[in-house]
């Protein structure tokens, strides 16, 4: 069973795993514009920066954390007032800054994390969570803008095994997904079957499932956190429910977004 230690190791792992790639990365590439509306890799480094550090607040003074809550809801329905809040003080960085800031960042989610138990939560900008749950969005967030950092810089980071939170996560989502666009969640079982990194395969969902998605745990990742789309990859959807899931997939909080067009 995963622990909450498992998880915490996992998530820092994975951000140094994105800070060894971009240490590479020449200044003037920081701002390249990535696969998000009006952010370039610089953005996206300052976007995990800004709520691993408001993770850590959350964990280590929850009162204090509302007051993150209030200015991110004043400014929410304006996407640029939204970027001054949680971006604007990144922005006036260089890109060692922006990485020393973001380093600093991660190490205070650490420091604070590991106070956290497998059965405790978290007050978040929504409902509260899962100490798991909440580790595991940290870095399932880590990855998926890890990924338009890479994409933008035209960089690879060999998969690991790490993503079998993010795989799960994609799975448990499914019914959010829907719920989150209003939509009645389809009566139909949809198995998973998906070949880790590692090789081994990771399966979900009931096994009599008719319908499925099968494939590369990296595509699946990939197709729910919105930074490909399923026909972009070598899944294997089989069933109208399978591929209705795969169009609108959504493993992460927030409005409904619609990911990718096929290329």
């Amino acid at each position: 069973m995963t622990t909450i230690t498992d998880v915490r190791a996992d998530l820092l792992a994975e951000q140094e795993a994105l800070d060894i790639a971009l240490r590479g990365l020449p200044p003037e590439q920081w701002s390249t514009p990535t696969a998000s509306p009006r952010w370039s890799i610089a953005d996206q480094i300052a976007h995990l920066a800004y709520f691993d550090n408001t993770a850590s607040i959350a964990i280590s003074d929850p009162e204090a954390f509302t007051g993150y809550v209030d200015v991110l809801m004043a400014s929410a329905t304006d996407d640029l007032q939204l970027d001054e809040a949680t971006l604007g003080t990144y922005r006036t960085m260089s890109p060692s800054e922006l990485l020393d800031a973001w380093r600093a960042d991660r190490q205070s989610l650490a420091d604070a994390s590991v106070s956290l138990t497998d059965d405790g939560r978290v007050i978040w900008y929504g409902p509260s969570m899962g100490a798991k749950s909440f580790l595991t969005a940290r870095l399932m967030e880590c990855w998926a803008h890890g990924q338009d950092v890479l994409d933008a810089a035209g960089l690879t980071v060999p998969a690991t095994d790490r993503l079998a939170h993010i795989a799960r996560l994609g799975v448990i989502t499914r019914g959010w997904s829907y719920i989150n666009r209003k939509l009645d969640v389809p009566d139909v079982d949809v198995a998973v079957e998906l070949t880790a990194p590692s090789g081994v395969t990771w399966t979900y969902g009931a096994a009599n499932a008719t319908e499925s998605v099968r494939g590369d745990a990296e595509d699946f990742c990939l197709v729910v956190t919105q930074r490909r789309h399923v026909d972009d990859t070598n899944l294997v959807v089989t069933g109208g429910a399978a591929r209705d899931w795969m169009l609108i997939a959504q493993a992460f909080a927030g409005a409904p977004t619609d990911g990718p067009a096929a290329a």
